[in-house]
Protein backbone atom coordinates (compact mmCIF):
# COMPACT_ATOMS: atom_id res chain seq x y z
CA UNK A 1 0.00 0.00 0.00
CA UNK A 2 2.93 2.56 0.32
CA UNK A 3 2.50 3.28 -3.33
CA UNK A 4 -1.49 4.15 -3.04
CA UNK A 5 -0.38 6.60 -0.47
CA UNK A 6 0.16 9.06 -3.09
CA UNK A 7 -3.74 9.22 -3.74
CA UNK A 8 -4.25 10.03 -0.41
CA UNK A 9 -3.74 14.18 -1.20
CA UNK A 10 -7.08 13.18 -3.89
CA UNK A 11 -8.75 11.25 -1.11
CA UNK A 12 -8.72 14.43 1.32
CA UNK A 13 -9.75 17.14 -1.51
CA UNK A 14 -12.74 15.03 -1.96
CA UNK A 15 -13.69 13.93 1.37
CA UNK A 16 -17.10 15.43 2.00
CA UNK A 17 -18.01 13.27 -1.30
CA UNK A 18 -16.19 10.19 0.35
CA UNK A 19 -17.90 10.45 3.81
CA UNK A 20 -21.49 11.21 1.63
CA UNK A 21 -21.01 7.82 -0.22
CA UNK A 22 -20.14 5.82 3.27
CA UNK A 23 -23.20 7.24 4.92
CA UNK A 24 -25.51 6.47 2.13
CA UNK A 25 -24.00 2.77 1.34
CA UNK A 26 -24.64 1.98 5.31
CA UNK A 27 -28.20 3.44 4.56
CA UNK A 28 -28.26 1.46 1.63
CA UNK A 29 -27.86 -1.59 3.45
CA UNK A 30 -29.71 -1.50 6.12
CA UNK A 31 -32.63 -1.08 3.92
CA UNK A 32 -31.79 -4.33 2.46
CA UNK A 33 -31.83 -5.97 5.61
CA UNK A 34 -35.44 -5.17 6.38
CA UNK A 35 -36.58 -7.29 3.48
CA UNK A 36 -35.55 -11.47 4.18
CA UNK A 37 -37.29 -10.70 8.16
CA UNK A 38 -40.38 -9.31 6.66
CA UNK A 39 -40.66 -12.33 4.01
CA UNK A 40 -40.06 -14.71 7.55
CA UNK A 41 -43.18 -12.47 8.83
CA UNK A 42 -45.17 -13.39 5.98
CA UNK A 43 -44.28 -16.74 5.72
CA UNK A 44 -45.41 -16.80 9.33
CA UNK A 45 -48.59 -15.38 8.34
CA UNK A 46 -49.34 -18.20 5.94
CA UNK A 47 -48.35 -20.77 8.67
CA UNK A 48 -50.50 -18.98 11.40
CA UNK A 49 -53.72 -19.25 8.41
CA UNK A 50 -53.22 -22.49 7.83
CA UNK A 51 -53.22 -24.06 11.74
CA UNK A 52 -56.15 -21.65 11.93
CA UNK A 53 -54.54 -19.21 14.48
CA UNK A 54 -55.58 -16.46 12.73
CA UNK A 55 -58.43 -15.67 10.62
CA UNK A 56 -58.16 -14.55 6.81
CA UNK A 57 -59.19 -11.02 6.74
CA UNK A 58 -56.05 -10.33 9.32
CA UNK A 59 -54.21 -12.67 7.41
CA UNK A 60 -54.66 -10.54 4.11
CA UNK A 61 -53.86 -7.14 5.83
CA UNK A 62 -50.90 -8.58 7.46
CA UNK A 63 -49.57 -9.69 3.87
CA UNK A 64 -50.60 -6.69 2.22
CA UNK A 65 -48.73 -4.48 4.85
CA UNK A 66 -45.51 -6.52 4.52
CA UNK A 67 -45.36 -6.49 0.91
CA UNK A 68 -45.51 -2.73 0.70
CA UNK A 69 -42.90 -2.55 3.17
CA UNK A 70 -40.72 -5.08 1.57
CA UNK A 71 -41.44 -3.03 -1.68
CA UNK A 72 -40.56 0.20 0.16
CA UNK A 73 -37.72 -0.91 1.28
CA UNK A 74 -36.46 -2.48 -1.64
CA UNK A 75 -37.27 0.45 -3.91
CA UNK A 76 -35.51 2.63 -0.87
CA UNK A 77 -32.49 0.29 -1.04
CA UNK A 78 -32.26 0.64 -4.75
CA UNK A 79 -32.42 4.41 -4.35
CA UNK A 80 -29.52 4.44 -1.75
CA UNK A 81 -27.84 2.06 -3.85
CA UNK A 82 -27.90 4.40 -7.13
CA UNK A 83 -26.89 7.69 -5.05
CA UNK A 84 -24.18 5.52 -3.46
CA UNK A 85 -22.66 4.88 -6.93
CA UNK A 86 -23.03 8.18 -7.86
CA UNK A 87 -20.78 9.56 -5.30
CA UNK A 88 -18.24 7.57 -4.60
CA UNK A 89 -17.73 6.02 -8.10
CA UNK A 90 -17.68 10.25 -9.18
CA UNK A 91 -14.88 10.53 -7.00
CA UNK A 92 -13.03 7.94 -8.67
CA UNK A 93 -13.75 9.65 -11.96
CA UNK A 94 -12.60 12.99 -10.25
CA UNK A 95 -9.55 11.59 -9.15
CA UNK A 96 -8.77 9.58 -12.30
CA UNK A 97 -9.11 13.01 -14.32
CA UNK A 98 -6.60 14.96 -11.57
CA UNK A 99 -4.36 12.07 -11.45
CA UNK A 100 -4.00 12.03 -15.77
CA UNK A 101 -3.61 15.70 -15.65
CA UNK A 102 -0.75 15.22 -13.05
CA UNK A 103 0.89 13.22 -14.87
CA UNK A 104 0.72 14.71 -18.19
CA UNK A 105 1.22 18.11 -17.13
CA UNK A 106 4.94 15.96 -15.63
CA UNK A 107 5.52 14.96 -18.69
CA UNK A 108 5.32 17.83 -20.50
CA UNK A 109 8.37 19.50 -17.92
CA UNK A 110 10.67 16.40 -18.47
CA UNK A 111 13.67 17.27 -20.85
CA UNK A 112 14.04 15.24 -24.26
CA UNK A 113 16.46 12.72 -22.71
CA UNK A 114 13.23 11.47 -20.97
CA UNK A 115 11.63 10.89 -23.98
CA UNK A 116 14.69 9.08 -25.71
CA UNK A 117 14.90 6.62 -22.97
CA UNK A 118 11.05 5.63 -23.27
CA UNK A 119 8.57 4.43 -25.54
CA UNK A 120 5.73 6.60 -26.52
CA UNK A 121 3.30 2.96 -26.15
CA UNK A 122 4.78 2.85 -22.57
CA UNK A 123 3.97 6.67 -21.76
CA UNK A 124 1.06 6.23 -23.11
CA UNK A 125 -0.02 2.90 -21.26
CA UNK A 126 1.21 4.57 -18.05
CA UNK A 127 -1.77 7.65 -18.71
CA UNK A 128 -4.40 5.58 -19.40
CA UNK A 129 -4.52 2.13 -18.57
CA UNK A 130 -2.23 2.39 -15.35
CA UNK A 131 -4.48 4.96 -14.25
CA UNK A 132 -7.77 3.02 -14.89
CA UNK A 133 -6.51 -0.06 -12.67
CA UNK A 134 -5.87 3.10 -9.76
CA UNK A 135 -9.48 4.78 -10.55
CA UNK A 136 -11.09 1.11 -9.91
CA UNK A 137 -8.93 0.94 -6.10
CA UNK A 138 -10.10 4.71 -5.43
CA UNK A 139 -14.05 4.12 -6.34
CA UNK A 140 -15.30 0.75 -7.28
CA UNK A 141 -12.67 -1.22 -4.64
CA UNK A 142 -13.90 1.67 -1.79
CA UNK A 143 -17.52 1.20 -2.77
CA UNK A 144 -17.84 -2.93 -2.24
CA UNK A 145 -15.33 -2.67 0.12
CA UNK A 146 -17.77 -0.31 2.35
CA UNK A 147 -20.53 -2.58 1.14
CA UNK A 148 -19.36 -5.56 2.40
CA UNK A 149 -17.97 -4.20 5.63
CA UNK A 150 -21.29 -3.10 6.25
CA UNK A 151 -23.09 -6.22 5.82
CA UNK A 152 -20.52 -8.78 7.85
CA UNK A 153 -21.25 -5.86 9.98
CA UNK A 154 -24.66 -6.01 10.87
CA UNK A 155 -26.36 -9.41 9.44
CA UNK A 156 -23.56 -11.89 10.85
CA UNK A 157 -24.52 -10.90 14.72
CA UNK A 158 -27.99 -10.52 13.39
CA UNK A 159 -27.84 -14.10 11.88
CA UNK A 160 -26.27 -15.15 15.05
CA UNK A 161 -29.11 -13.43 17.64
CA UNK A 162 -31.98 -15.15 15.67
CA UNK A 163 -30.26 -18.70 15.10
CA UNK A 164 -26.59 -19.13 16.21
CA UNK A 165 -26.53 -23.09 15.30
CA UNK A 166 -27.60 -22.37 11.71
CA UNK A 167 -25.55 -19.08 11.68
CA UNK A 168 -22.51 -20.75 11.90
CA UNK A 169 -23.38 -23.55 9.13
CA UNK A 170 -24.11 -20.81 6.84
CA UNK A 171 -21.11 -19.02 7.21
CA UNK A 172 -18.95 -21.94 7.09
CA UNK A 173 -18.11 -22.42 3.45
CA UNK A 174 -17.77 -18.58 3.25
CA UNK A 175 -14.11 -18.13 4.32
CA UNK A 176 -13.50 -20.90 1.77
CA UNK A 177 -14.92 -19.46 -1.05
CA UNK A 178 -12.54 -15.88 -0.11
CA UNK A 179 -10.05 -17.89 0.11
CA UNK A 180 -10.93 -19.80 -3.74
CA UNK A 181 -11.63 -16.41 -5.08
CA UNK A 182 -8.57 -14.64 -3.84
CA UNK A 183 -6.37 -17.75 -5.66
CA UNK A 184 -8.24 -17.55 -8.70
CA UNK A 185 -7.51 -13.41 -8.77
CA UNK A 186 -3.82 -13.79 -8.66
CA UNK A 187 -3.83 -16.24 -11.43
CA UNK A 188 -6.00 -13.91 -13.41
CA UNK A 189 -3.92 -11.03 -12.42
CA UNK A 190 -0.71 -12.51 -13.31
CA UNK A 191 -2.11 -13.73 -16.96
CA UNK A 192 -4.07 -10.49 -17.34
CA UNK A 193 -0.96 -8.96 -16.80
CA UNK A 194 0.66 -10.99 -19.46
CA UNK A 195 -2.00 -10.35 -21.74
CA UNK A 196 -1.61 -6.21 -21.18
CA UNK A 197 2.05 -6.07 -21.57
CA UNK A 198 1.78 -8.44 -25.12
CA UNK A 199 -1.47 -6.33 -26.43
CA UNK A 200 1.78 -3.34 -25.52
CA UNK A 201 3.64 -5.25 -27.69
CA UNK A 202 1.28 -5.52 -30.39
CA UNK A 203 -0.24 -1.96 -30.34
CA UNK A 204 3.78 -1.11 -30.92
CA UNK A 205 4.61 -3.66 -33.77
CA UNK A 206 1.16 -2.79 -35.36
CA UNK A 207 1.54 1.48 -34.84
CA UNK A 208 5.30 1.41 -36.64
CA UNK A 209 4.39 -0.97 -39.52
CA UNK A 210 1.54 1.24 -40.24
CA UNK A 211 3.67 4.41 -40.37
CA UNK A 212 6.38 2.46 -42.43
CA UNK A 213 3.34 1.16 -44.57
CA UNK A 214 5.16 2.94 -47.91
CA UNK A 215 8.91 1.29 -47.09
CA UNK A 216 6.76 -1.96 -46.73
CA UNK A 217 5.19 -1.59 -49.97
CA UNK A 218 8.04 -0.58 -51.57
CA UNK A 219 10.00 -3.55 -50.75
CA UNK A 220 7.64 -6.28 -51.20
CA UNK A 221 7.49 -6.86 -47.95
CA UNK A 222 3.72 -7.70 -47.10
CA UNK A 223 3.83 -11.57 -46.95
CA UNK A 224 6.58 -11.35 -44.48
CA UNK A 225 4.90 -8.57 -42.43
CA UNK A 226 1.33 -10.87 -42.89
CA UNK A 227 3.01 -14.10 -40.92
CA UNK A 228 4.91 -11.57 -38.10
CA UNK A 229 1.35 -10.41 -37.49
CA UNK A 230 -0.02 -14.39 -37.42
CA UNK A 231 2.50 -14.99 -35.22
CA UNK A 232 2.07 -12.29 -33.02
CA UNK A 233 -1.97 -12.74 -32.87
CA UNK A 234 -1.35 -16.53 -31.98
CA UNK A 235 0.64 -16.04 -29.65
CA UNK A 236 -1.92 -13.30 -27.93
CA UNK A 237 -4.71 -15.90 -28.90
CA UNK A 238 -2.90 -18.41 -26.78
CA UNK A 239 -2.63 -15.78 -23.89
CA UNK A 240 -6.31 -14.85 -23.93
CA UNK A 241 -7.65 -18.08 -23.59
CA UNK A 242 -5.33 -19.41 -20.88
CA UNK A 243 -6.62 -16.19 -18.92
CA UNK A 244 -10.04 -17.15 -20.34
CA UNK A 245 -9.53 -20.58 -18.86
CA UNK A 246 -8.94 -19.01 -14.95
CA UNK A 247 -11.66 -16.93 -15.59
CA UNK A 248 -14.04 -19.33 -16.21
CA UNK A 249 -13.93 -20.93 -12.75
CA UNK A 250 -14.92 -17.33 -11.22
CA UNK A 251 -18.76 -17.53 -11.37
CA UNK A 252 -19.25 -21.40 -11.26
CA UNK A 253 -17.34 -21.13 -8.06
CA UNK A 254 -18.87 -18.78 -6.61
CA UNK A 255 -22.49 -20.37 -7.46
CA UNK A 256 -21.56 -24.00 -6.20
CA UNK A 257 -20.39 -22.31 -3.00
CA UNK A 258 -24.07 -20.21 -2.35
CA UNK A 259 -25.56 -23.50 -3.85
CA UNK A 260 -23.57 -25.47 -0.66
CA UNK A 261 -24.98 -22.68 1.89
CA UNK A 262 -28.35 -23.29 0.54
CA UNK A 263 -27.71 -26.82 1.33
CA UNK A 264 -26.58 -26.49 4.84
CA UNK A 265 -29.27 -23.93 5.49
CA UNK A 266 -31.98 -26.16 4.36
CA UNK A 267 -30.51 -29.45 5.74
CA UNK A 268 -29.76 -28.22 8.88
CA UNK A 269 -32.49 -25.46 9.41
CA UNK A 270 -35.18 -28.26 8.25
CA UNK A 271 -33.48 -30.52 11.09
CA UNK A 272 -33.57 -27.78 14.15
CA UNK A 273 -37.15 -27.15 12.79
CA UNK A 274 -38.46 -30.30 12.85
CA UNK A 275 -36.77 -30.99 16.46
CA UNK A 276 -38.20 -27.69 17.48
CA UNK A 277 -35.36 -25.81 18.09
CA UNK A 278 -36.77 -22.90 15.78
CA UNK A 279 -40.24 -22.17 15.92
CA UNK A 280 -41.02 -20.99 11.92
CA UNK A 281 -39.91 -21.91 8.58
CA UNK A 282 -39.81 -18.11 7.89
CA UNK A 283 -36.83 -18.49 9.58
CA UNK A 284 -35.10 -21.16 6.54
CA UNK A 285 -36.40 -18.61 4.18
CA UNK A 286 -34.85 -15.52 5.82
CA UNK A 287 -31.73 -17.58 6.06
CA UNK A 288 -31.78 -18.58 2.46
CA UNK A 289 -31.69 -14.77 1.77
CA UNK A 290 -29.15 -13.81 4.06
CA UNK A 291 -26.75 -16.40 2.35
CA UNK A 292 -27.35 -14.84 -1.39
CA UNK A 293 -26.92 -11.42 0.20
CA UNK A 294 -23.52 -12.54 1.67
CA UNK A 295 -22.09 -14.64 -0.98
CA UNK A 296 -21.47 -11.56 -3.28
CA UNK A 297 -19.19 -9.36 -0.55
CA UNK A 298 -17.86 -12.60 0.76
CA UNK A 299 -16.19 -13.16 -3.08
CA UNK A 300 -15.39 -9.75 -3.85
CA UNK A 301 -12.94 -9.93 -0.84
CA UNK A 302 -10.61 -11.55 -3.31
CA UNK A 303 -11.49 -9.62 -5.88
CA UNK A 304 -11.07 -6.68 -3.98
CA UNK A 305 -7.31 -8.06 -3.01
CA UNK A 306 -6.50 -8.31 -6.54
CA UNK A 307 -7.95 -5.01 -7.67
CA UNK A 308 -5.33 -3.09 -4.82
CA UNK A 309 -3.16 -5.31 -5.70
CA UNK A 310 -3.31 -4.12 -9.99
CA UNK A 311 -3.69 -0.40 -8.46
CA UNK A 312 -0.48 -0.32 -6.21
CA UNK A 313 1.41 -1.95 -9.01
CA UNK A 314 0.13 0.69 -11.76
CA UNK A 315 0.68 3.45 -9.02
CA UNK A 316 3.80 2.07 -8.93
CA UNK A 317 4.81 2.50 -12.38
CA UNK A 318 3.11 5.99 -12.59
CA UNK A 319 5.14 6.93 -9.45
CA UNK A 320 8.87 5.92 -10.91
CA UNK A 321 8.21 8.96 -13.78
CA UNK A 322 6.51 11.03 -11.27
CA UNK A 323 10.05 10.82 -8.98
CA UNK A 324 11.57 11.62 -12.21
CA UNK A 325 13.50 15.44 -11.89
CA UNK A 326 12.93 17.87 -15.00
CA UNK A 327 16.66 18.53 -16.20
CA UNK A 328 15.11 21.32 -17.24
CA UNK A 329 14.15 23.82 -14.10
CA UNK A 330 12.45 27.52 -14.30
CA UNK A 331 14.26 29.53 -11.71
CA UNK A 332 12.94 32.60 -12.50
CA UNK A 333 9.42 33.70 -11.64
CA UNK A 334 9.04 37.15 -12.81
CA UNK A 335 8.86 38.21 -16.48
CA UNK A 336 11.73 38.75 -18.65
CA UNK A 337 11.49 39.88 -22.49
CA UNK A 338 13.65 38.72 -24.46
CA UNK A 339 15.36 41.03 -27.46
CA UNK A 340 17.12 38.38 -29.62
CA UNK A 341 20.92 38.67 -28.71
CA UNK A 342 22.60 35.73 -28.27
CA UNK A 343 26.19 34.88 -27.35
CA UNK A 344 28.05 31.42 -26.71
CA UNK A 345 31.07 31.65 -23.91
CA UNK A 346 33.04 28.51 -24.52
CA UNK A 347 30.06 26.39 -24.28
CA UNK A 348 30.90 22.78 -24.36
CA UNK A 349 28.01 19.91 -24.67
CA UNK A 350 27.53 15.99 -24.24
CA UNK A 351 24.47 14.29 -24.93
CA UNK A 352 23.55 12.17 -21.82
CA UNK A 353 22.01 8.67 -23.48
CA UNK A 354 24.97 8.30 -26.26
CA UNK A 355 28.07 10.50 -24.29
CA UNK A 356 28.87 11.69 -27.95
CA UNK A 357 30.31 15.88 -27.32
CA UNK A 358 28.69 17.73 -29.68
CA UNK A 359 30.21 21.20 -29.20
CA UNK A 360 33.33 21.60 -27.71
CA UNK A 361 34.39 25.18 -26.19
CA UNK A 362 32.25 27.04 -28.61
CA UNK A 363 32.27 30.68 -28.89
CA UNK A 364 30.28 33.62 -31.07
CA UNK A 365 28.04 36.16 -30.72
CA UNK A 366 24.74 37.02 -33.26
CA UNK A 367 23.26 40.53 -32.43
CA UNK A 368 19.81 41.39 -32.32
CA UNK A 369 18.00 41.64 -36.01
CA UNK A 370 21.12 39.51 -37.53
CA UNK A 371 20.86 36.71 -40.06
CA UNK A 372 23.28 33.95 -39.09
CA UNK A 373 23.93 30.72 -41.09
CA UNK A 374 25.61 27.38 -39.56
CA UNK A 375 26.74 24.70 -41.91
CA UNK A 376 28.84 21.99 -41.26
CA UNK A 377 29.05 17.77 -42.03
CA UNK A 378 26.45 16.13 -40.49
CA UNK A 379 27.29 15.18 -36.67
CA UNK A 380 29.02 18.71 -36.93
CA UNK A 381 26.92 20.84 -33.85
CA UNK A 382 24.56 22.40 -35.78
CA UNK A 383 21.11 21.54 -34.83
CA UNK A 384 22.43 21.50 -31.21
CA UNK A 385 23.06 24.70 -31.08
CA UNK A 386 19.40 25.42 -31.72
CA UNK A 387 18.61 23.17 -29.25
CA UNK A 388 20.26 24.72 -26.88
CA UNK A 389 19.07 28.33 -27.51
CA UNK A 390 15.75 26.72 -27.16
CA UNK A 391 17.02 25.47 -23.82
CA UNK A 392 15.67 22.21 -24.61
CA UNK A 393 19.26 21.01 -22.77
CA UNK A 394 21.34 23.07 -20.64
CA UNK A 395 25.23 23.27 -21.49
CA UNK A 396 27.99 20.54 -19.94
CA UNK A 397 29.71 23.95 -19.08
CA UNK A 398 30.18 27.54 -20.57
CA UNK A 399 27.53 30.21 -20.45
CA UNK A 400 24.66 31.03 -23.18
CA UNK A 401 23.60 34.91 -23.17
CA UNK A 402 20.73 35.88 -24.68
CA UNK A 403 20.56 39.78 -24.13
CA UNK A 404 23.90 39.70 -22.15
CA UNK A 405 21.86 37.54 -19.35
CA UNK A 406 22.87 33.73 -18.00
CA UNK A 407 19.68 31.64 -20.21
CA UNK A 408 19.14 30.36 -16.71
CA UNK A 409 17.76 33.20 -15.56
CA UNK A 410 15.87 34.07 -17.85
CA UNK A 411 12.12 33.00 -17.72
CA UNK A 412 11.58 29.67 -19.38
CA UNK A 413 8.44 30.49 -20.80
CA UNK A 414 8.82 33.46 -21.99
CA UNK A 415 12.52 32.33 -23.82
CA UNK A 416 10.50 29.65 -25.40
CA UNK A 417 7.73 32.39 -26.58
CA UNK A 418 9.90 34.15 -28.10
CA UNK A 419 11.77 31.74 -30.14
CA UNK A 420 10.06 30.38 -33.63
CA UNK A 421 10.99 26.72 -34.44
CA UNK A 422 11.23 24.69 -37.63
CA UNK A 423 12.66 21.63 -36.79
CA UNK A 424 14.55 19.37 -39.09
CA UNK A 425 11.56 16.84 -39.16
CA UNK A 426 8.80 18.83 -39.97
CA UNK A 427 6.43 17.62 -37.62
CA UNK A 428 2.53 18.45 -38.42
CA UNK A 429 -0.27 17.83 -36.04
CA UNK A 430 -3.37 15.41 -37.18
CA UNK A 431 -5.49 18.85 -37.68
CA UNK A 432 -6.47 20.98 -40.40
CA UNK A 433 -3.61 22.58 -42.29
CA UNK A 434 -4.97 25.76 -40.61
CA UNK A 435 -5.19 24.51 -37.03
CA UNK A 436 -1.18 23.20 -37.98
CA UNK A 437 -0.40 27.00 -39.16
CA UNK A 438 -2.13 28.67 -36.15
CA UNK A 439 -0.58 26.16 -33.23
CA UNK A 440 1.88 29.05 -32.05
CA UNK A 441 -1.28 31.81 -32.47
CA UNK A 442 -4.68 30.64 -31.91
CA UNK A 443 -6.14 33.77 -32.69
CA UNK A 444 -4.71 34.30 -35.88
CA UNK A 445 -7.22 35.68 -38.93
CA UNK A 446 -7.98 33.45 -41.84
CA UNK A 447 -5.84 35.96 -43.84
CA UNK A 448 -3.12 36.51 -41.27
CA UNK A 449 -3.04 32.31 -42.21
CA UNK A 450 -2.82 32.83 -45.68
CA UNK A 451 -0.19 35.57 -45.76
CA UNK A 452 1.87 33.13 -43.84
CA UNK A 453 1.62 30.03 -46.70
CA UNK A 454 2.43 32.88 -49.17
CA UNK A 455 5.56 33.81 -47.39
CA UNK A 456 6.73 29.86 -47.26
CA UNK A 457 5.23 29.09 -50.85
CA UNK A 458 2.81 27.09 -50.08
CA UNK A 459 -0.34 29.14 -50.61
CA UNK A 460 -1.51 27.48 -53.84
CA UNK A 461 -0.26 24.28 -52.77
CA UNK A 462 -3.16 24.24 -50.09
CA UNK A 463 -5.49 25.78 -52.64
CA UNK A 464 -5.11 23.30 -55.08
CA UNK A 465 -6.75 20.52 -51.91
CA UNK A 466 -10.73 20.13 -52.30
CA UNK A 467 -10.91 21.44 -48.72
CA UNK A 468 -8.15 23.90 -48.92
CA UNK A 469 -7.06 25.18 -45.45
CA UNK A 470 -9.62 22.90 -43.66
CA UNK A 471 -8.02 19.87 -45.44
CA UNK A 472 -7.26 17.93 -42.51
CA UNK A 473 -3.92 15.75 -42.65
CA UNK A 474 -2.98 12.23 -41.88
CA UNK A 475 -0.97 11.46 -38.74
CA UNK A 476 2.42 13.07 -38.61
CA UNK A 477 1.19 15.10 -42.06
CA UNK A 478 1.39 12.04 -44.18
CA UNK A 479 -1.21 13.51 -46.37
CA UNK A 480 1.49 16.25 -47.49
CA UNK A 481 4.67 15.70 -49.35
CA UNK A 482 8.25 16.56 -47.82
CA UNK A 483 8.64 19.98 -48.92
CA UNK A 484 5.34 20.88 -48.70
CA UNK A 485 5.30 19.96 -44.85
CA UNK A 486 8.55 21.91 -44.45
CA UNK A 487 6.79 25.21 -45.77
CA UNK A 488 3.54 24.26 -43.53
CA UNK A 489 5.57 24.71 -40.74
CA UNK A 490 7.67 27.27 -42.08
CA UNK A 491 4.39 29.62 -41.97
CA UNK A 492 3.78 28.29 -38.45
CA UNK A 493 7.00 30.06 -37.39
CA UNK A 494 6.37 32.85 -39.37
CA UNK A 495 2.96 33.50 -37.56
CA UNK A 496 4.02 33.08 -34.66
CA UNK A 497 6.13 36.54 -35.32
CA UNK A 498 8.57 36.03 -33.06
CA UNK A 499 12.06 37.61 -31.60
CA UNK A 500 13.97 35.38 -32.27
CA UNK A 501 13.70 32.58 -35.91
CA UNK A 502 15.59 28.52 -35.71
CA UNK A 503 15.43 26.98 -38.61
CA UNK A 504 17.63 23.44 -38.73
CA UNK A 505 17.42 22.57 -42.62
CA UNK A 506 14.02 23.40 -43.19
CA UNK A 507 14.47 23.67 -46.88
CA UNK A 508 16.28 20.25 -48.10
CA UNK A 509 12.83 19.00 -49.36
CA UNK A 510 12.13 21.72 -51.78
CA UNK A 511 13.89 23.14 -55.38
CA UNK A 512 16.81 25.63 -55.50
CA UNK A 513 14.14 28.02 -56.95
CA UNK A 514 11.48 27.23 -54.14
CA UNK A 515 14.35 27.83 -51.78
CA UNK A 516 15.20 31.04 -53.30
CA UNK A 517 11.50 32.54 -53.39
CA UNK A 518 11.33 31.44 -49.24
CA UNK A 519 14.54 33.08 -48.00
CA UNK A 520 13.56 35.94 -49.95
CA UNK A 521 10.25 36.41 -48.23
CA UNK A 522 11.97 35.26 -44.84
CA UNK A 523 14.71 38.40 -45.46
CA UNK A 524 11.63 40.63 -45.52
CA UNK A 525 9.78 38.52 -42.78
CA UNK A 526 12.13 38.29 -40.25
CA UNK A 527 14.13 41.75 -40.95
CA UNK A 528 15.00 43.28 -36.80
CA UNK A 529 14.65 39.83 -35.60
CA UNK A 530 17.42 37.66 -34.74
CA UNK A 531 17.52 34.62 -37.45
CA UNK A 532 19.63 31.34 -37.29
CA UNK A 533 19.77 28.53 -40.50
CA UNK A 534 21.24 25.47 -40.41
CA UNK A 535 22.09 24.23 -43.94
CA UNK A 536 24.08 21.77 -46.23
CA UNK A 537 23.47 24.56 -48.53
CA UNK A 538 25.57 27.58 -49.48
CA UNK A 539 22.56 28.95 -51.20
CA UNK A 540 20.65 29.13 -47.78
CA UNK A 541 22.93 31.05 -46.11
CA UNK A 542 24.89 32.96 -48.66
CA UNK A 543 22.98 36.21 -47.92
CA UNK A 544 23.02 35.52 -44.21
CA UNK A 545 24.84 38.69 -42.05
CA UNK A 546 27.54 36.17 -40.86
CA UNK A 547 28.45 32.39 -41.53
CA UNK A 548 29.85 29.92 -38.97
CA UNK A 549 31.52 26.97 -40.42
CA UNK A 550 31.53 23.95 -37.57
CA UNK A 551 33.39 20.65 -37.38
CA UNK A 552 33.64 18.33 -34.88
CA UNK A 553 31.63 20.90 -32.92
CA UNK A 554 33.83 23.25 -33.28
CA UNK A 555 33.98 26.48 -35.16
CA UNK A 556 36.47 26.19 -37.92
CA UNK A 557 35.41 29.22 -40.00
CA UNK A 558 33.69 32.46 -39.73
CA UNK A 559 32.62 35.40 -41.78
CA UNK A 560 30.47 36.16 -45.13
CA UNK A 561 30.05 34.63 -47.96
CA UNK A 562 32.52 36.76 -49.68
CA UNK A 563 35.21 36.33 -46.79
CA UNK A 564 34.80 32.57 -46.58
CA UNK A 565 34.76 31.87 -50.02
CA UNK A 566 37.81 33.88 -50.73
CA UNK A 567 39.83 31.00 -48.73
CA UNK A 568 40.54 27.35 -49.31
CA UNK A 569 38.44 25.48 -46.67
CA UNK A 570 35.60 23.44 -46.47
CA UNK A 571 32.73 26.61 -47.40
CA UNK A 572 34.58 26.98 -50.89
CA UNK A 573 34.86 23.66 -51.45
CA UNK A 574 30.93 22.86 -50.84
CA UNK A 575 30.44 25.81 -52.32
CA UNK A 576 32.18 25.21 -55.75
CA UNK A 577 30.65 21.43 -55.28
CA UNK A 578 27.34 22.90 -55.34
CA UNK A 579 27.68 25.49 -57.96
CA UNK A 580 29.07 22.77 -60.57
CA UNK A 581 26.43 20.14 -59.49
CA UNK A 582 23.57 23.35 -60.65
CA UNK A 583 25.38 23.96 -63.39
CA UNK A 584 25.18 20.23 -64.36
Amino acid sequence: MKELKHLNKYFKKYWLKLLLGVIITIIARIFSLVMPSYVKKSIEVIENYSSQKIVASLARELLLEYILIILATALLSGLFTFLMRQTIINVSRYIEYDLKNEVFDHYQFLNLNFYKKNRTGDLMSRISEDINQVRMYAGPAIMYGMNALTLFACLIPLMFIKAPTLAFYTIVPFPLLSFLIYKISKIIHKRSTKVQEFLAKLSTYTQERFSGVAVIKAYGLEPRIHSEVERLANEGKDKSVNLAKVDAWFFPLMLFMIGVSNIFVIYIGGRQYISGEIASIGIIAEFILYVNMLTWPVAIVGWLTSIVQRAEASQKRINEFLKEVPEIKNEVDADTPVQGKIEFREVTFTYEDTNITALRNLSFTINKGETIAILGKTGSGKSTILELIARLYDVSSGTILIDDVPIQELNLFDLRAAIGTVPQDAFLFSDTISNNIKFGKDDATDEEVAQMAKNAVVHENIMGFSKQYETVLGERGITLSGGQKQRVSIARALLKDPEIYLFDDCLSAVDTETEEEILNNLKRASEDRTTLIVSHRVSSAKNADNILVLEDGQLMQQGTHDELNAVNGYYQELYQNQLSEKEN
